[in-house]
């Protein structure tokens, strides 16, 4: 079965950028070190990010986050989401408006404008279509940013919380989480390294 993976690396105080993030600063002033665990070459940051990858059938992301990767400062052959992996997921961004043009061509980019609930079932489609078509199950990730993981998880579109937490404080930026309803988690896993501690919670219904 196709799960709702919501994944991301946060700071010890709650942020998941630093302050002042633009698209040409998209993790904010300091925020790079949330990802120094994506770079280490521990042996267990190298399988969380392999495995995060190969279970990709989809990625759903936020239309700031999208600003930021097709941006002249993001992704490209050798970074951003699955570089030096296996295959790359198709691309599902929520926006209120498609943009004019795309710079990541190489990519599969699907824009929804209907919102968030819609474009996780848009990514549904196509992971269950990449599962079918690999004889993988694979899932969708939602990677962010903060905004549309936070959304997702009040609205109850999330299976499991996958947290990298970064032993940083970065006093103000992004913040993951800003109140809403209580939450009940189901810690699953917890892996420490020298960069991180990877944190994985199955989200009670």
């Amino acid at each position: 079965m196709t799960r709702i993976i919501a994944d991301i690396s946060v700071s010890l105080d709650g942020y998941v950028t630093g302050p002042d993030p633009s698209p040409d600063n998209g993790l904010g002033t300091g925020g790079e070190a949330l990802h120094t665990w994506a770079f280490s070459n521990d042996p267990d940051d190298r399988r969380f990010l392999s495995e995060g990858t190969a279970r990709s059938g989809a990625v759903v992301l936020g239309r700031h986050l999208f600003d930021v990767v097709d941006g002249p400062q993001g992704w490209d052959d050798t970074s951003g989401y699955g570089a030096g992996e296996v295959g790359k997921p198709s691309f599902v961004v929520v926006t209120s408006s498609p943009p004019k043009s795309v710079r990541t061509t190489n990519l599969d980019w699907t824009f929804v404008t209907t919102g968030l609930p819609n474009a996780v079932t848009a990514a549904r489609e196509r992971a269950e279509a990449a599962s079918s078509d690999s004889g993988k199950d694979l899932d969708v990730i939602l990677m962010g940013g903060g905004a549309t993981i936070r959304s997702a998880l009040d609205t109850g579109l999330v299976d499991t919380l996958t947290l990298h937490l970064a032993p940083i404080t970065l006093g103000t930026g992004t913040p993951l989480f800003t109140g809403g309803a209580p939450r009940t988690l189901v810690q699953r896993s917890v892996t420490a390294t020298s960069t991180a501690t990877h944190l994985t919670y199955d989200i009670s219904r």
